[in-house]
């Protein structure tokens, strides 16, 4: 990797989950991408971003029809660069900031110069981060503030409703936009009340209800681990296994053998029939 690595990237709507060892600057010139640091996340747009630190656990979910700068920074470059001990300190928490409109013209317009020019990213990188870090350090409070959901906008959102909903979509995406459309609220007023609610972003809580269903069948269903994947809404085996770890801290074939010292749901169910039911004493 080179000292300053930046790409134009259009992030998809697949669900992608990792940690990396090197800062990460997300910057969007259009379009939406979910995005959530170790459990906390917001909405990546013309007018929000965020910085990453190395080694933070993030995942995210794009719309397929975003513009995105992507920029990664060894933190051994550091000392190499100029400015590296203050664009250091942008690293030392991860977080969201807001993007002012001069910033995004900016952005949109290095965006056209990436792509017309790509060998003179490292050039175009370091503009792009010298102009985050002088709007960061002359509004400081741009890098803290949140989207405030408004006095009892989260009574407009009915949990039970939307766990029903999301059951029944499992094996399906389940983007933002139609759990907002479940509470008659735009996508961006929902994300913020819904966090304000929960804790969780949206896209973390699918996450954690794909998982919870997951564990169910591993633990009591005969269902091949592919199979299980599917039905919960992960494009394949590997990936599931992965945030199943995360999430239980056990891989799933290691729940299921464990899980085989106990009859099965159905196992158990048909024991009890062919006894003739349970002995009287």
């Amino acid at each position: 990797m080179t000292l300053l690595d930046l790409r134009a990237a259009t992030l998809g709507q697949e669900h992608v989950a990792h940690a990396h060892d090197h800062h990460q600057l997300i910057l969007a010139t259009r379009g939406a991408t979910e995005l959530s640091i170790e459990g906390r996340g917001d909405r990546i747009t013309g007018s929000r971003g965020c910085l990453i630190p190395c080694g933070r656990h993030h995942d995210y979910r794009g719309d397929g029809r975003n513009r995105t700068f992507v920029l990664d920074i060894p933190a051994s470059s550091l000392p190499a660069l100029r400015d590296g001990e203050a664009i250091g300190r942008l690293f030392e928490r991860s977080r969201f900031f807001a993007v002012p409109p001069r910033l995004n013209r900016l952005a949109a317009s290095l965006m056209q110069q990436l792509e017309c020019c790509p060998a003179l990213h490292s050039e175009i990188a370091a503009l792009l981060l010298r102009a985050l870090y002088l709007h960061l350090e002359s509004d400081p409070l741009s890098a803290g503030a949140g989207m405030a959901a408004s006095p009892g906008s989260s009574e407009r959102l009915d949990l039970a409703r939307l766990d029903a909903w999301i059951d029944r979509h499992l094996a399906d995406e389940i983007r933002v936009e139609q759990l907002a459309a479940l509470c008659a609220l735009s996508a961006g007023h929902f994300h913020a009340c819904f966090r304000e609610l929960t804790g969780v972003t949206p896209l973390a809580y699918v996450q954690r209800r794909r998982l919870d269903h997951a564990r169910a069948l591993v633990t009591h269903s005969g269902l091949s681990l592919g199979h299980i994947a599917s039905l919960v809404g992960f494009r394949d085996q590997g990936s599931f296994s992965r945030a199943y770890r995360r999430r239980f801290a056990v891989s799933p074939s290691r729940a299921r053998r464990e899980g085989q010292a106990f009859p099965s749901l159905g196992q158990e169910h048909r024991s009890c029939g062919q006894a003739g039911g349970p002995e009287s004493t």
